[in-house]
């Protein structure tokens, strides 16, 4: 079966900019503590960036969830069951999606992404090696709530969400995504089945582990840092010197995550949509967190996001942990 043509909630201006990066970046770049919201990593060369960054020997989270998602292909079908509409939140892992895929013989998969291009190379992928499977692409900001394709009206949803991308966010924010993802699965579902939701966690553990994770030794996770400033120059007509700029990541315990910055090297001035900044040397952008979770802390997250746990699975050396989710019951009291 062919993957349909995707279908773009995307608010861009005339020359084809995303508005909401113009804002996030001019915003970001006002700020006393600099800083650009993950989510922009994800341009074409971002996406491929960080795939290569799943297969670094350092970067433990691919190869930890892939265990889970191997090793537990029984429990996903009997928890989940068959014939449910997939809606992946991103553009789809070569190597996760399929097995999850393979697992729980879905009605019809949705992935949605905000990285037109890679959506749609992703979308092909998985469409040679499911030919007899319904693929409709999404092409939107899945922070926000997004409009499904009518094409799964009525069929009972379950929400994927590999990676750690959820420890990305602060916790208000990553509240705010949870309860915007269960109202996209929520519309349109049958009510004798609530959505469910599959996500990924990266869970506390040493520093030893975790910072070579982000700060590899062959340079890829500086690169895809970098990238960021590069992209910004091209759609945001910036003159950002990419060359000053050096990339750092530092454990804070305090709020267990890992921080990713670019570091300015020297005294720089720059534009960005014809406005001007400056950064001091050794001043920063704040570009990615990473929180790392606990049992209770994972559960708490999810539950303010109106999401139940069901079940739980950790890696065999409880690296990382995957979580199935129900949508919970509105409730007007405790």
């Amino acid at each position: 079966m062919t993957v349909q043509q995707a279908l773009r909630i995307v608010d861009e201006d005339e020359a084809g900019i995303d508005n909401a990066f113009r804002r996030d970046v001019l915003t970001g770049l006002s700020e006393p503590q600099k800083a650009v919201p993950a989510r922009w990593f994800y341009d074409e060369r971002g996406s491929e960036l960080f795939e290569d960054i799943t297969r670094l020997p350092e970067y433990y989270p691919t190869r930890a969830e892939k265990e889970i998602l191997r090793a537990h292909g029984g429990d996903f079908r009997r928890c989940i069951g068959a014939g449910r509409a997939v809606v992946e939140f991103g553009s789809g892992s070569s190597a996760k999606t399929p097995l999850l895929l393979k697992a729980i013989d879905p009605a019809a998969y949705v992935p949605i992404d905000i990285s037109g291009e890679f959506l749609r190379s992703s979308a092909d992928r998985l469409a040679d090696k499911f030919p007899m499977l319904p693929i409709h692409p999404v092409e939107a900001d899945f922070t926000r709530p997004v409009t499904m394709p009518p094409e799964i009206e009525g069929a009972p949803r379950l929400g994927f969400f590999p990676g750690s991308t959820i420890g990305n966010l602060v916790p208000r924010t990553a509240v705010d995504m949870l309860r915007g993802m269960r109202e996209t699965l929520v519309a349109g579902s049958p009510s004798d089945k609530p959505p469910l939701l599959l996500i990924g966690m990266d869970r506390i553990k040493s520093r030893k582990v975790l910072i070579p994770a982000y700060d590899d030794a062959q340079g890829v996770t500086a690169a895809f840092n970098l990238n960021l400033l590069t992209r910004i120059n091209r759609e945001l007509n910036g003159t950002m010197p990419v060359d000053a700029f050096r990339h750092k990541a530092v454990w804070n315990d305090d709020i267990a995550r890992v921080e990713m910055h670019l570091e300015a090297q020297r005294d720089i001035a720059f534009t960005v949509c014809e406005r001007s900044f400056t950064m001091k040397a050794g001043e920063t952008i704040h570009t990615e967190n990473s929180h790392k979770y606990g049992r209770r802390s994972a559960a708490a997250l999810l539950l303010a996001g109106g999401w139940t746990p069901l079940e739980r699975w950790n890696d065999h050396d409880s690296r990382f942990m995957v979580i199935l989710a129900e949508a919970s019951p509105l409730r007007s009291a405790p």
